[in-house]
């Protein structure tokens, strides 16, 4: 398998970071980036280890997601590829995730 990450899914990534970048020390902010990216990376073991993201449902394309503290991790996977779609700060509002 392997692992893509959209364009949209980096944005994600960026905004929840910079969200919570007045509140945390850099420390702690590369700690959060980097779990999220780890536990990304495990996909590729274990792809089909995500539930079903039922807010993308509408989209029939079969979104699934895992969770690292606070943020979701969605993706499909095409083929022999996991496409990372989003990654999303779960505290917000789901209605703005991008499939």
């Amino acid at each position: 398998m392997k692992l893509v990450y959209t364009e949209e899914a980096l944005q994600g990534l960026e905004e929840s970071l910079e969200f919570i970048a007045a509140q945390v020390s850099i420390k702690t902010l590369e700690t959060i980036r980097n779990n999220i990216l780890d536990r990304a990376d495990k996909l590729v073991k274990n792809p089909s280890s995500g539930r079903r993201e039922e807010y993308l449902e509408h989209l029939g394309l079969d979104h699934r997601r895992v969770i690292e503290s606070h943020y979701k991790i969605v993706y499909r996977i095409v083929g022999y590829t996991i496409y990372i779609t989003d990654i999303f700060d779960s505290r917000q509002d789901p209605k703005k995730m991008r499939g």
